[in-house]
């Protein structure tokens, strides 16, 4: 494979990934899918981290991450758990 295509392949599951970040954060159900909504918030987002509050901003938002990846860590943890567990019909 030509490196151009490795690149692009690269590139390719990066959009991806982030893409799923946004399903994942509830913003495509909580907007309608609404393109312009998704892209006007992401500008917001964007000015914020460049103001003179954007460290805290940037402080608050990875601490929020953190903990939400956490739980859903420990959600497929526990979901992993218990189907391995055998369960009694009766």
């Amino acid at each position: 494979m030509r490196a151009w295509q490795v690149e692009r392949r690269k590139r390719t599951r990066h959009l991806i990934e982030l893409g799923g970040l946004v399903v994942k954060a509830g913003i495509v159900e909580l907007t309608g899918d609404d393109r312009v909504a998704i892209y006007g918030a992401l500008i917001w987002m964007a000015n914020k981290l460049q103001s003179e509050d954007g460290e805290h901003a940037r402080a608050l938002w990875i601490a929020k991450g953190k903990q939400a990846f956490e739980i859903e860590r420990k959600e497929r943890k526990k979901e992993t758990t218990s189907e391995e567990t055998p369960h009694d019909e009766a």
